[in-house]
């Protein structure tokens, strides 16, 4: 199994999690299946108080930073937002300072999203990646403790959601899940394989954005010089290479996506369930709909999040 994760660990976590989030739905909606031509499950992430998977983790990996240290005063960590309302969340319920960094130019609403939660907001770089370099930076000037894009307690409590999702839905052939820095997809890998199902596993990213999918066809990780996308929950250039590791052992393939494509996936979530699902949310839909090789007869996406500015959901609302 995945990072030597134990079914108990897994359980563990998930219970942890169930204590301040409740389970979200997962729907098989008849217009969607229509427009998929298909059966499709929905993993209703955008569904949970912070509006993304990223609350559960959180939430594990400040209680294990509790248990360690209990005298820690804070924590520090880098977002594009659903990960940094995440940290807030977990902050306030134990009591722990937190400080988010956050590049230029970040979603407004998402900011201010973090900064309702208790989060102090430091913007700092182009993009994501320069903006976790200066929060490992502040981290040692301030004594904080340090968030990185990838901890064994973010996967076990983020994968709750594949618990509930795999409990919840019949037999599954495929799951398409969107690929940030892979907390998700290999809590998903872990609970398949925990369960002992034969599931498959797409891992979904965009094009504009591709490190993981580069790095999974060469079995090494690559960067990339840019990951600017609409879809900012997977704008990633640096792939995690324990991440990479275990979506490179447990995902059947990693399918790429177009900005045009997430847009009309997020215009087909609307119209099929009146569901909002932001650019990473949506993504994975968008693989789903294009995918070429995707086999049987019942798929199921994890809308993972639904954060996005008024104006770029109009944008891909308009067409």
């Amino acid at each position: 199994m995945i990072l030597d994760l134990t079914k108990k660990e897994l359980e563990d976590g998930a219970r942890l999690v169930r204590e301040a989030v409740p389970p979200t739905p997962q729907y098989s909606w008849p217009l969607l299946n229509e427009r998929a031509g298909t059966e499709v499950w929905v993993k209703h992430e955008n569904h949970t108080a912070t509006g993304a998977f990223k609350i559960r983790g959180g939430l594990v990996l400040a209680a294990e930073i509790k248990r360690r240290d209990p005298k820690v005063q804070g924590v520090i960590s880098a977002t594009r937002g659903n990960h940094g309302q995440s940290v807030a969340f977990a902050g306030r319920r134990h009591g722990l300072r937190s400080v988010i960094v956050v590049p230029h130019g970040n979603s407004k609403e998402k900011n201010a999203a973090m900064r309702a939660w208790g989060a102090e907001l430091i913007e700092h770089g182009r993009d994501y990646d320069e903006a976790r370099e200066h929060a490992h930076k502040l981290s040692k000037e301030q004594g904080l403790f340090y968030i990185g894009p990838f901890h064994r307690e973010l996967v076990v409590g983020v994968g709750s959601y594949a618990m509930e999702l795999f409990q919840g839905a019949p037999a599954l052939d495929e799951v398409y899940v969107p690929i940030g820095c892979g907390s998700g997809i290999c809590g998903v890998i872990a609970w398949r394989d925990a369960l002992g199902l034969a599931t498959r596993v797409v891992g979904v990213v965009s094009e504009n954005a591709a490190c993981y999918a580069l790095s999974y066809a060469a079995g090494k990780p690559v960067e990339t010089k840019s990951a600017i996308t609409f879809a900012d929950g997977v704008a990633v250039r640096v792939p995690v290479p324990e991440a990479l590791e275990a979506i490179r052992a447990g995902a059947d393939r990693i399918v790429q996506v177009s900005d045009d494509e997430v847009k009309a996936a997020m215009r087909d979530f609307y119209r099929c369930t009146h569901n909002i699902a932001e650019g990473a949310g949506a993504a994975p839909l968008a693989a789903l709909l294009k995918d070429k090789e995707r086999k049987g007869a019942r798929f199921a996406v994890i809308l993972s999040g639904g954060n996005i500015d008024r104006e770029m959901y109009l944008e891909a609302l308009a067409g």
